[in-house]
């Protein structure tokens, strides 16, 4: 699923402001001051329990979503908070729906001269609730903002590519997607992450490069890094780690050897290990292949989709105790 349809929440003054706005409008249409002003208050209320609902709805429901996505809320703020928010929310739309109409009811029966004095005390009684969930309405505007920027992450055969920086992971998406690839924001990487697509005959394929997460050893990690690993390589059915033996990345290939031994250590999936830029130079035992002159590269590539045979729609785990 795609979150950018989540719209901005709102603060508890804009849910208030804008009830009153559309209460206002009907005070102009009645002769009856006292008439008026009990409608006032019936759809003020009303119009913060309808806006509280459309938040509520407008945040999908995370069980029903890939566990990638449950993953990332569980990281950044924990589902736990996220229900306790949504919750409050539903709250404040309960007791707008359960009051609005005693309190109109107050206005009604009020007299002619203290009908004014009830609607302002409903309003105020309703002020004070919505205010109570600001801190709420911020957070889930906070949630919002970050999960709307997420790509989307298809519950298809995926192929997670690691390695260092500069070992040509960029590159061999490139070289066998079928349009340029896409370039997603992810909350624990500036980078951002390389989501590329091929298609099988009809099986579409997903590539996924991780930027800052699976490119460095585990000691370098902090906590919400090692979590976020777990939460992309948790979408893997296949993991790609390329290797550069020349050199050229910048990083000896001991410590990208050491890489791939932390990286089959804590997945549960297959692991391909391919050297690149074989036409600077190769390593014997590996395959091979060059992203800069596409030599090899549709044979890696079909290498890594003979496991697509064995696909479910199920990701499989990863080990937690290693990764933490």
């Amino acid at each position: 699923m795609s979150f950018e349809k989540i719209p901005t929440v709102p603060t508890a003054d804009e849910v208030l402001d804008r009830a009153f706005r559309r209460a206002a409008k009907k005070i102009p249409e009645k002769k009856n001051k006292k008439k008026a002003n009990e409608e006032f208050v019936q759809a003020a209320y009303l119009s913060v329990h309808d806006k509280l609902v459309a938040v509520i709805q407008s945040f999908p429901n995370l069980s029903e979503e890939p566990q990638f996505y449950q993953d990332i809320v569980e990281i950044m703020w924990t589902t736990d908070r996220l229900k306790k928010s949504l919750g409050a929310a539903g709250w404040a739309a309960r007791w707008a729906k359960d009051h609005r109409g005693g309190l109109a009811k107050d206005v009604r029966y009020a007299s002619e001269s203290n009908a004014l004095a009830a609607r302002k005390k409903a309003v105020a009684r309703l002020a004070s609730v919505v205010h109570q969930i600001e801190d709420d309405l911020l957070f889930l505007n906070e949630v919002r903002n970050v999960l709307r920027k997420l790509p989307v992450v298809e519950d298809v055969f995926t192929i997670v590519v690691a390695g260092f920086p500069n070992v040509g992971k960029s590159s061999f998406i490139r070289r066998v997607s079928s349009a340029e690839p896409e370039i997603a924001s992810y909350p624990f990487t500036t980078k951002g992450i390389i989501i590329g697509h091929c298609y099988a005959g009809r099986q579409k394929i997903q590539l996924i490069d991780t930027p800052g997460l699976l490119d460095r050893p585990g000691i370098e990690r902090n906590a919400i890094e090692r979590q976020a690993l777990s939460a992309i390589v948790n979408i893997a059915d296949i993991l790609l780690f390329i290797l550069d033996p020349s050199g050229h990345c910048g990083y000896p290939l001991d410590d990208q050897l050491n890489l791939l031994e932390e990286v089959q250590g804590i997945v549960s999936v297959p692991v391909l290990i391919v050297a690149n830029k074989c036409d600077v130079e190769i390593l014997p035992g590996y395959l091979s292949m060059s992203t800069g002159s596409g030599e090899g590269v549709e044979k890696v590539l079909a290498e890594l989709l003979v496991h697509r045979q064995d696909w479910v729609p199920e990701k499989p785990g990863i080990d937690q105790a290693n990764l933490l």
